[in-house]
């Protein structure tokens, strides 16, 4: 990776592809999308995949749930030589779901690649904390061409002695939701990683995100090589248009479960997603609805690993239809059947309160977010976010028959 100080911005110049046929995909990955379920490309995909393809550096911000993943998993696999069992592509995630699912995504794509004369399939792993480092070790022996994982454990994979994770065949560096990754739990570690001196000239580095504050521009402009691409979208842009935002004004913290299990009185909701910003407060209202009656899951980040899965892939399956969760569960985990986002307690950045409700509303569908606004401080966030995003959130409305999910 080359660096420079030049921070360019092409998006106007970009080509529109309104299929996926038309960006001249391998035919093998193209069968792979097709199979995996992906008609027609998103908005973000039809201008960002192709300059990958092209070997561009890109920084992009785009929506939750419009495709982010399969945009960089497309235009990074376009590069793979599936003979080539070294890893080729190298996405760090903030969390292990995430990274989990960016492996799902790449191994669909992947599946029709032919990896020798008798053998299918693009050879995808997922390394992240929480599992012993052998067996990932393992893994790479044998051989893995797509790596999606956490900064902890891919920096040790790296930085190893005995048996290092090699870079010198790596096609892409991707760092997803790049707005987290530079935040103080893991701005070291990437800062870290970018540092090793184990990229090739040759690697191009990718980063996309919903959002993009000033410290992720700062990065793009150090790593990113002179010639990149750069899609950003204006402020108004990221208030996701798709999704209906509500609040209630609680007056008292202690009074939102009241108002919570009456909201459910009167909702009809497929699926619903419920955030609180402590484990403790998660615990708590998990009982609560639980001996309320409810059926529901939750999850965060002091779970066994094993578990964390266990619960989201229940969540996922339709066995339980709410999830109470912490902000682990905020970005990029992809569940469809969501209409209903509740913020028991309103996020501590505004760049989290969009990827909280971007849990609803996925890939073009409608949704719903509701605010439990239970201090000056709530609304206080609430009124910085209409302001900065220019848009009005209004207080739920008496009839909820009104209210389209």
């Amino acid at each position: 990776m080359s660096v420079t100080n030049q921070l360019v911005s092409t998006m106007e110049d970009l080509k529109v592809f309104e299929t996926f046929d038309a960006m001249g995909l391998k035919e093998s990955v193209a069968r792979g999308i097709n199979s995996y379920g992906f008609d027609t490309p998103s908005k973000i995909q039809r201008i960002a995949i192709k300059p990958m393809m092209d070997g561009c550096d890109i920084i992009a911000q785009s929506q939750s749930g419009t495709g982010k993943t399969g945009t960089f998993a497309i235009g990074s696999i376009h590069h793979i030589d599936p003979t080539n069992p070294n890893v080729q592509v190298l996405v760090l995630s903030p969390t292990r779901e995430l990274a989990q699912q960016t492996e799902k995504v790449a191994r669909g794509i992947g599946q029709y690649m032919e990896t020798s004369a008798t053998t299918k399939g693009l050879k995808c792993a997922s390394f992240c904390g929480g599992t012993p480092v052998h067996v990932d070790q393992k893994a790479i022996r044998q051989g893995v061409q797509f790596v999606a994982g956490t900064p902890g454990r891919i920096y040790d994979l790296i930085t190893r002695k005995d048996g290092p994770m090699r870079l010198d065949h790596l096609k892409y560096l991707i760092l997803d939701e790049a707005d987290q990754l530079l935040e103080e739990l893991f701005a070291e570690q990437i800062r870290a990683i970018l540092a090793t001196g184990k990229f090739l000239e040759s690697t191009h580095l990718a980063m996309f995100s919903a959002t993009m504050p000033e410290e992720v521009l700062e990065l793009a402009a150090r790593f990113l090589k002179k010639d990149h691409v750069t899609i950003l979208v204006p402020p108004e842009d990221v208030r996701l248009k798709g999704i209906n935002q509500y609040y209630v004004d609680c007056e008292k913290d202690e009074w939102k479960f009241d108002v919570l299990a009456d909201l459910y009185k009167h909702m009809s909701v497929n699926q619903a997603i419920i955030f609180a910003n402590k484990i403790p407060t998660v615990e708590k209202l998990t009982k609560r609805m639980l001996d309320a009656g409810y059926t529901l899951e939750c999850i965060h980040g002091d779970m066994e690993t094993s578990e964390r899965k266990k619960r989201l892939q229940d969540f996922r399956d339709g066995t339980s239809r709410i999830l109470i969760a912490t902000d682990v569960l905020a970005r990029g985990v992809d569940v469809q059947q969501v209409s209903l986002v509740i913020n028991y307690e309103m996020p501590n950045s505004r760049e989290n309160y969009f990827h909280r409700i971007g849990r609803s509303g996925r890939y073009g569908r409608k949704g719903v977010s509701i605010n439990l606004i239970g201090s000056a401080d709530e609304m206080t966030l609430q009124k910085d976010i209409e302001k900065s995003y220019c848009l009005t959130i209004p207080s739920l409305p008496e009839n909820l028959a009104g209210v389209d999910m």
